[in-house]
């Protein structure tokens, strides 16, 4: 019986050395071209944005003094220059619509979305004397289109608009008097959308933001602020961020969901194999010690063979067809292998009913549970848990001392 056990050990470590060759190979080919082909989903679609707030300003004449040294002696200059002075932006209105649209390139999919921006902002004359003020919009982001741009002062569009990274217009404001800023536009990101406020840390005022989803998996990078308000609609979210004064070094983003990768996946599933394979050879070994049925090892490693082609197939199937559609044919594919096996070498009740059975809780529901992120370990631990009870229930009569002493010779 010892020997048995050392064969079937042997077995199962030399399978799961094979799985761990498989999962690398498809970590490699999943991950080698990510940041390749995400540079041409950026080139062809658009980058990430990152959106900050227009500036406002003025040209005021100062007067400064330079210090040198001429033969050996101090001289002191007054040198005029003009220098730029920023009005202080006094009030933000923004409505953002983020529509998630999934793209693929090659094998991967990746996060792409259409974006509809527009912007109210209100700067105000405080210098006591008529400015002209010049205002300048940032771009999000160098790789994009804009379609629709929009970007008025007073309700007067700004003519010759360009793409040089910023959009800049001017107008005369007389003391103590208010301009304001409309900016729209609808472009295409990738991956992620922010809005990061000019000056970190800032300080921010009359701000207010209201963003509309298409999906429902929203998330909030790190360091970046929560929204103030949240409403579930039937298609994603409506957020909003509501500050009347606000003092941060903080940003607003979001983080778009991603799409279920075929290659990592199916790389996560073949790690995982050999816990598959324990349980599945723990329980067969279980059931043929109680019922005195004799498999050699050999039966064992044709077994484990059955395992390894699930992931196999898997792992070079998702290549060409879905993964859900690659899952159900690799599960039949391993199940049909072992069932027509067992059912030669021992007979059609114990291939289908124990064998099947145990192959379709450990290999077909514990790689399934991958799908669900999160709830992977949960799935594994409680059915854990639920096969050690069953064996606790149906071997605490056995007596272990009989049947080891009863097969301890040979296989």
């Amino acid at each position: 019986m010892l020997i048995r056990i050392a064969a079937i050990t042997f077995i199962f470590f030399c399978t799961s050395v094979a799985w761990f060759i498989l999962g690398a190979t498809v970590e490699h080919r999943s991950s080698a071209p990510v940041e390749d082909l995400k540079n041409k989903v950026a080139n062809t679609w658009g980058a990430p944005h990152e959106q900050k707030p227009p500036t406002a300003c003025y040209v005021e004449r100062v007067t400064r003094i330079e210090k040198s040294t001429e033969n050996g002696k101090a001289v002191e200059r007054y040198v005029e220059e003009d220098v730029c002075r920023l009005l202080p932006l006094d009030n933000s209105r923004i409505v953002v619509d983020l529509d998630l649209e999934h793209r693929q390139k090659g094998l991967l999919w990746f996060s792409t979305y259409k974006v509809q921006f527009a912007g109210t902002y209100t700067f105000t004359n405080t210098t006591g004397r008529e400015q002209r003020v010049e205002v300048t919009f940032p771009y999000p982001a160098s790789q994009a289109t804009y379609d629709g741009l929009q970007f008025t002062i007073d309700n007067a569009p700004v003519p010759n608009l360009d793409a040089s990274g910023t959009i800049k217009g001017n107008k005369i404001v007389a003391p103590g008097q208010s301009v304001a800023v409309l900016v729209s536009y609808q472009s295409q990101g990738l991956d992620r959308w922010a809005y990061n406020f000019a000056g970190q840390p800032a300080h921010v005022r009359g701000f207010n933001l209201d963003m509309t989803t298409n999906f429902k998996a929203i998330d909030f990078p790190e360091n970046t602020l929560s929204p103030t308000n949240r409403e579930e609609t039937q298609e994603g979210w409506r957020l909003n961020w509501n500050y009347s004064s606000l003092l941060t070094s903080y940003s607003i983003a979001m983080h778009m969901p991603e799409k279920l990768q075929p290659g990592p996946l199916a790389g996560q599933i073949s790690f995982f194999a050999p816990v598959s394979l324990f349980f599945f050879f723990f329980l067969i070994f279980i059931i043929t010690t109680m019922r005195n049925i004799d498999l050699h090892p050999m039966n064992y490693f044709f077994l484990a063979a059955a395992f390894f082609a699930f992931h196999l197939l898997l792992a070079y199937l998702v290549d060409h067809v879905s993964i859900h559609l690659s899952f159900v044919i690799c599960s039949l594919v391993s199940i049909f292998l072992v069932i027509s096996y067992l059912r030669l070498v021992v007979n059609m009740r114990f291939a289908l009913l124990e064998a099947g059975g145990a192959q379709f809780v450990y290999l077909v529901l514990f790689s399934y549970a991958f799908f669900f992120a999160g709830f992977t370990g949960l799935a594994v631990t409680i059915g854990a848990i639920v096969t050690l009870f069953v064996v606790m229930q149906i071997t605490a009569r056995l007596s272990w001392a009989e049947k080891f002493s009863r097969r301890q010779i040979g296989y």
